[in-house]
């Protein structure tokens, strides 16, 4: 069993920037691909973004040139840099893992999620 705590969610200006982070529980970390959604009230999950155990990164169009997901193996943690924030991003973001997330979709593991609120 693999736990996911994200962290760094918050307030923020329209224009602003914030970093999320994903700390896993175990070294089994790096077998993972991991990725990050994101949900607001009322819609579906999104995928926003997924690195491979690679460290080969994909993003979905609302969000490409303005999101960057990395990985840290040493320090089993998932980050998602998110600069030039708009009030569409306004949701719950998830940190996921799994092994086919990056194909499928399919997702063996979540977070408990972070709220990220871009207002002014």
């Amino acid at each position: 069993q693999l736990q996911l705590v994200e962290s760094g969610g918050g307030l923020v200006q329209p224009g602003g920037s914030l970093r999320l982070s994903c700390a896993a529980s175990k070294i089994t970390f790096r077998q993972y691909n991991m990725g990050w959604y994101r949900q607001v009230p009322g819609k579906q999950r999104e995928l926003v973004a997924t690195i491979t155990v690679g460290g080969t990164t994909n993003y979905a169009d609302s969000v490409s040139g303005r999101f960057t997901i990395s990985r840290d193996n040493a320090k089993i943690t998932v980050y998602l840099q998110m600069n030039r924030l708009e009030p569409e991003d306004t949701a719950v973001y998830y940190c996921c893992a799994g092994y086919f997330i990056t194909t499928s979709g399919r997702v063996d593991y979540w977070g408990q999620g972070t709220q990220v609120t871009v207002s002014s």
